[in-house]
């Protein structure tokens, strides 16, 4: 493989799709499956520190670059086959509607609601009110930015070993 800005920006797309996927199959496995077995108190602490501490800059940076370089890989094979161009649009449509447009509008809303609350004084029955009003509706929305990251991340690849028959 030679080091073409089209070869350089393809692998920046598929290595943070993956990363992204990656990041919502362990919180969807791991993550949430196991702060799901703590007390209410205990539960929404720990995603609140977690929702504080993963706004970092790598963290933008694998979540929202799979959109930017999608445009941008869409636009550097833009006269590569149909196909690639289809498989490039499609992963990057999924990825933003699935992933970037549920975040913004499903689990964001989700996570300033908890990050708003002062947990430390609230009742026994408003922890158990905010964690019934927060959990199963956060766990709907990241469900389906898990699969549709996966998704955008399989059509990627499909996507490489199609450039790569082509260019051969």
């Amino acid at each position: 493989m030679n080091l073409t800005f089209e070869n350089i920006a393809m692998v920046l797309l598929v290595v943070l799709t993956g990363l992204s996927s990656g990041l919502c199959f362990t919180w969807s496995n791991a993550v949430t499956t196991g702060i799901g077995r703590l007390d209410n108190l205990g539960y929404l602490s720990a995603f609140q520190q977690m929702n504080r501490t993963i706004l970092n800059p790598t963290f933008f940076i694998v979540f929202f670059g799979p959109f930017f370089l999608s445009l941008i890989n869409i636009y550097v094979f833009r006269n590569a086959s149909s196909s690639i161009i289809w498989i490039l649009t499609v992963a990057g449509g999924i990825y933003f509607l699935g992933v970037v447009l549920v975040t913004i509008f499903g689990n964001i809303p989700l996570n300033e609601l908890l990050n708003k609350t002062n947990l430390a004084s609230a009742s026994i029955e408003d922890l158990k009110i905010l964690r019934e009003t927060f959990e199963t509706k956060w766990n709907q929305f990241h469900f389906i930015r898990t699969i549709t990251s996966i998704v955008s991340f399989l059509l990627l690849l499909i996507s490489l070993s199609q450039i790569s028959k082509n260019s051969g």
